[in-house]
């Protein structure tokens, strides 16, 4: 079994390895950080600033479908959030007024199909 460093080992290893010293805790400590990330952005308003500073720019509106109207959510389905997120994104980055706009009429139809698919198998 082999026997753990002793201090003159470990003090020699510290001063061969050269990490930078930096201002970030060891740890991340998300619970009690990520509530301060969020109240700071919510008090910095950045998407009212990012729409702001777009005003004028030339137009690109990716209007989105309702999210789960064909059955179960499935990977699929964040795949193509993702998609659409990376598109939108990349056009404002590109210097367009880039909005993304949810949708969430598809006018029934798929949630009526499933009603009637429903109906039909009590039927028989």
């Amino acid at each position: 079994m082999r026997n753990s460093p002793d201090s003159s080992q470990t003090d020699a290893c510290k001063q061969m390895v050269f990490l930078p010293k930096t201002d970030f805790p060891m740890r991340a400590a998300l619970p009690a950080t990520e509530p301060k990330w969020i109240a700071k952005w919510q008090s910095l308003d950045l998407y009212k600033a990012q729409r702001a500073r777009a005003e004028g720019r030339r137009k690109f509106v990716l209007h989105d479908g309702p999210p789960y109207a064909n059955g179960n959510i499935h990977i699929g389905h964040a795949l193509n959030k993702i998609l659409k997120d990376v598109i939108s994104r990349s056009q404002w980055m590109m210097g367009k007024d880039a909005v993304y706009v949810p949708g969430w009429d598809c006018h029934g139809l798929p949630i009526e199909w499933k009603i009637e698919e429903k109906k039909k198998k009590k039927k028989s």
